[in-house]
């Protein structure tokens, strides 16, 4: 029999960091809020969310790096769209 892990869909609580990009912010805003949404939904408190915007896509990879060393955050979520 396989073995099976699930995790729970519980935000209470937690710090969260929200990175994402203002390049294709027509996408990446929506993203945002998608976001926030299911994090309210699961217990969440928009009173524990960071958010930060970054130039583009590009700088993400590093800004979330950089909050997540900082150890201020349970978790950190990065949003961007790349469209050729």
């Amino acid at each position: 029999m396989s073995k099976v892990y699930e995790g729970q869909l519980d935000a209470r609580g937690l710090k969260v960091a929200l990175v994402l990009s203002r390049f294709n912010s027509f996408i990446t805003e929506r993203l945002l809020e998608g976001a926030r949404d299911a994090l309210l939904r699961h217990g969440g408190d928009d009173g524990n969310f960071a958010i930060v915007r970054t130039p583009g896509a590009f700088e993400l990879p590093l800004t979330v790096s950089k909050l997540a060393a900082s150890g201020k955050y349970d978790a950190v979520i990065a949003l961007g769209a790349v469209i050729r």
